[in-house]
Order: structure tokens, then C-alpha cells, then sequence
């Protein structure tokens, strides 16, 4: 008779398929947000990519910052294990970020890569890497020459 109860640790847990959930970042990257500006935004590289692996990024740089006045060009990949994994990011412009970027662009050590969480998404990224470029430690690195790419 009690075996048709559920217990407390019989949850069934609805996992949303890869495609669904870029499908989802997709619309949400493409919305106008009623006017509020977002400093931070991307899309798909290619509408013909069917896997929606390619997603550029942009970034506008902070007031108050070397970076601000300046607007950043990225490239994100979402991989097969994306959104169980972080996607990996890469800088397309020339930037000064310390430890954060490699000498080829790749965006490392980031908080949010180590606490990644399967409901974290590109914006949660990119919103990070803005953050970042506030830090005390980072804010006021000289910044290559406007318009240098890697």
C-alpha cells in the first residue's frame, strides 16, 4: 500500500536537452530587454549552425576603467558538454587582463568557470568578465592599442 508514495528522495529531475537550452540563449541574447542597457551581449556566429556551437560576444568596456570607451569583441564554444560545462571563451581584440587571458585571448581562471552550475549561461560569462574589468587589481592595466587583435 505505501510503496506508490514518494518519498523525499525519490525526485524526478527534468533535465532540458543542449539544444533546448542554446535555443533558449538565443532568444533571451536576441531580446531587446525593454531599453535597459546590458553591457554585456552575444548571438549566434552562424544562423546555419545547426549545433549552435559559434557564438560571438561583446563587451562594453567599463566607466572608470582603461577599458571603458572601448567595446570587445569575443568568440564563445559551446561544446558537446555545454551547458553541463562551461563554454570556452576567447578575447578577439587585444586586452590586458593579467592572469585571466592567455597570450592567444583565452579567458582563464574565472570564478564562475569554477563554480559552474548546469543553469549558468553565456550571459552569466560574459557578465563576469565585465565584472572582472572593475576589479582594483585589473581595472587600471594599460590596454593594448585600440583596434590590435589576437
Amino acid at each position: 500500500r505505501d510503496s506508490h508514495k514518494l518519498t523525499k528522495t525519490m525526485v524526478d529531475v527534468v533535465v532540458v536537452p543542449r539544444n533546448f537550452r542554446l535555443l533558449e540563449e538565443l532568444e533571451s541574447g536576441e531580446k531587446q530587454n525593454d531599453g535597459e542597457f546590458l553591457p554585456v551581449s552575444y548571438g549566434l556566429k552562424d544562423q546555419n549552425d545547426t549545433y549552435m556551437y559559434d557564438w560571438n560576444g561583446t563587451i562594453i568596456g567599463p566607466e572608470g576603467t582603461t577599458f571603458a570607451g572601448r567595446i570587445y569583441s569575443l568568440h564563445l564554444h559551446c561544446g558537446d558538454n555545454y551547458p553541463d560545462r562551461p563554454c570556452t571563451v576567447r578575447f578577439n581584440d587585444r586586452v590586458d587582463m593579467g592572469r585571466y587571458v592567455t597570450a592567444d585571448g583565452t579567458v582563464q581562471n574565472l570564478d564562475v568557470f569554477g563554480a559552474w552550475e548546469r543553469d549558468f549561461t553565456m550571459e552569466d560569462v560574459l557578465s563576469s568578465i565585465h565584472q572582472l574589468m572593475q576589479d582594483p587589481s585589473i581595472r587600471n592595466l594599460v590596454q593594448p592599442a585600440e583596434g590590435t587583435t589576437y
